[in-house]
């Protein structure tokens, strides 16, 4: 997996939030929540999710405030201490449990969870698919996740990043979901500009410059380009 030390260092752990998600990072925040709460719909009480790679709990905290029950899983120690912090801050300790482990061997029977959240988890795979087909294993319903595109101006600096990414195109989306056992329901395209673009600016300076990529989103040239997509993925029904 790309990139597992470097989630795991103290430093990468304790100002994640900040350097991604202040000043023009809030844009991509809030268009990620957004996302993933288009894709779940409203939530009955005690709908359960299971969060791989969540982090520092920026979506556990959301859906524990929708009323899910969510248990957070992630390969670093020092990211769920941040999570933990987090979640009872919110007053959602009861909702939420969290575990260090792997995704590649969850520990959960099959159908155990209706709903699988695997945000910014599926650009560190060198192989994806027997990771979707383990997050498939224990959702009875849906997967819903991220990728980092293929044809997008992400592949003119990736091989930078200190914790690596692969890019995907959407055929190689639909054979992982295929060889997993699911199929597509929906997917949405974003950020003609590239992530890091908007992280290195005040939020005010950000905002005109995310309206005028909304607007470029919105045609077929500046949706094709664009480098994030949102997958909802689902269980067929009779499974």
């Amino acid at each position: 997996m790309k990139g597992q030390d470097w989630y795991q260092a103290d430093e990468v752990a304790e100002a994640y939030d900040d350097v991604r998600f202040s000043g023009g990072g809030q844009l991509i925040d809030r268009r990620e929540k957004a996302a993933v709460l288009s894709a779940l719909g409203p939530l009955d009480p005690g709908h359960r999710v299971l969060e791989v790679a969540c982090g520092t709990g920026r979506f556990t905290t959301m859906l524990a405030d929708q009323g899910a029950d969510v248990v957070g899983l992630d390969v670093s120690r020092e990211m769920l201490e941040q999570a933990r912090e987090k979640i009872a801050a919110a007053g959602h300790a009861e909702t939420v449990e969290f575990l260090r482990g792997d995704a590649s061997r969850l520990p959960f029977p099959d159908d155990h969870f209706d709903t699988v959240l695997a945000m910014r988890f599926f650009h560190l795979m060198d192989d994806p698919v027997p990771f979707a087909r383990e997050l498939r294993r224990v959702s009875r319903h849906q997967v819903v996740f991220d990728t980092f595109n293929r044809r997008s101006l992400r592949t003119l600096y990736t091989w930078l990043l200190p914790m690596g990414s692969r890019l995907y195109s959407e055929r190689q989306v639909a054979a992982m979901l295929g060889e997993a056992g699911l199929t597509l329901a929906n997917g949405e395209h974003d950020f003609v500009l590239p992530y890091g673009f908007y992280r290195e600016l005040p939020g005010p300076v950000a905002k005109p410059f995310r309206a005028v990529d909304e607007l470029a989103g919105d045609t077929v040239p500046g949706d094709y380009v664009a480098s994030v997509s949102y997958w909802d993925a689902r269980v067929p029904e009779s499974e």
